[in-house]
């Protein structure tokens, strides 16, 4: 049963997409993730994906799976590029690791239009402009 689970709640994990570059011919992005713990993270893996609707038609992007590996503690590793066109979508990122032998996941999800100038914030340990989902939540 579900309720006999253990509740391994994943902390101090973040995915950010990050502006690497901005030039006359169009803006770079990446997502990475973030390992603010003070252990690394084995075993890493994030499967992505974009849905919503675009000029009034449903759209789905291709499901992506990378394998990451591990992460030490406060470092970060690139995820994928991601392109400006799909920041109208939804762009989930679903990721798992292991801790001590120990399985954890959690989906972060990017809400169409969130990766708007706005919302930009100085990344951590990136230290570039960039939308951050998680940390100590």
């Amino acid at each position: 049963m579900k309720k006999d689970l253990p509740k391994n709640i994943v902390q101090d994990i973040s995915i950010a997409v990050v502006l690497e570059s901005e030039s006359p011919a169009g803006k770079v992005w990446n997502v990475y993730l973030i390992n603010q713990k003070d252990i690394p993270i084995k075993n890493v893996m994030v499967s992505s994906k974009g849905y919503g609707l675009k000029h009034d038609k449903e759209v789905k992007t291709s499901i992506l799976r990378h394998f990451i590996g591990d992460i030490n503690p406060n470092e970060y590793a690139k995820i994928e590029a991601i392109d400006e066109h799909i920041f109208g979508l939804t762009n989930e990122y679903w990721l798992s690791y292991y801790i001590d032998g120990v399985i954890y996941d959690k989906k972060y999800i990017f809400l169409p239009e969130s990766i708007i100038d706005d919302n930009l914030i100085k990344i951590p340990i990136l230290n570039k402009p960039g939308v951050l989902i998680g940390g100590n939540n």
